[in-house]
């Protein structure tokens, strides 16, 4: 669906509110492409391993020169692709997500995966979810959205997610965690997570799913 204006609309958040699943969703009611932004800074904290927000920064800017993102497919059926790679499942582990959340801090990784995402918007239509999409990555973007809950309701959302794939979910485990990620997103020098100014804000502590796709899809549409 590439044009000379391609439709970005950016939802931006802390960790667990559900911005992945309402931008696939989003996404596929609008017939485009969804770019799990997070998903790109996991599959390079990966891929590094541990301890990769510690290397020199001209050998970060080498081993990110290796990588090369792009996306398959629309909606629910996007792929993220790494140097034409789906991305593994393990990149969803809360100790991926940690890294990922050091990794986002520092300037190379930063201006590396601002430098993909920006030539993704470039030549398709899109839903983007991060932390920092509609303040730095497509501040013209048509549409802005800035998704926020408590951090107890995120923390048993994360829980539930966990459950319904069978997997171990500590709550209190979890809480903390989430704790942690909200206090290096929010108060990180660069690019720190925090509404566009003319973004709407969508407290959905007390949204289903489907309610918060209505709401946002309404804006869209209207």
């Amino acid at each position: 669906m590439a044009n000379a204006d391609p439709l970005i609309v950016t939802l931006d958040g802390p960790a667990g509110v559900g911005k992945s699943t309402l931008a696939a969703r989003l996404a596929g009611a609008l017939g485009v492409a969804f770019l799990d932004t997070g998903a790109m800074f996991r599959a390079a904290a990966y891929t590094l391993g541990e301890g990769a927000w510690d290397w020199p920064q001209g050998i970060l800017q080498q081993k990110l020169g290796d990588f090369e993102f792009s996306l398959a497919g629309s909606g629910t059926d996007t792929r993220l692709l790494l140097n034409g790679q789906p991305l593994p499942q393990a990149i969803r582990s809360e100790e991926t997500g940690r890294w990922a959340s050091q990794l986002a801090i520092v300037p190379s990784v930063r201006a590396y995966m601002k430098m993909a995402q920006i030539f993704l918007g470039q030549t398709t239509a899109l839903v983007a979810e991060g932390r920092d999409m509609g303040t730095v990555v497509f501040p013209g973007a048509r549409h802005k959205f800035f998704l926020d809950a408590d951090p107890e309701e995120r923390a048993r959302r994360r829980c539930r997610q966990l459950e319904s794939q069978g997997k171990p979910a500590d709550l209190k485990a979890i809480a903390e965690s989430i704790r942690l990620r909200d206090d290096q997103d929010r108060n990180r020098s660069i690019a720190p997570l925090k509404p566009a100014p003319d973004a709407i804000v969508v407290d959905t502590t007390s949204l289903g799913e489907d309610e918060v796709l209505a709401k946002v899809l309404g804006y869209v549409k209207g």
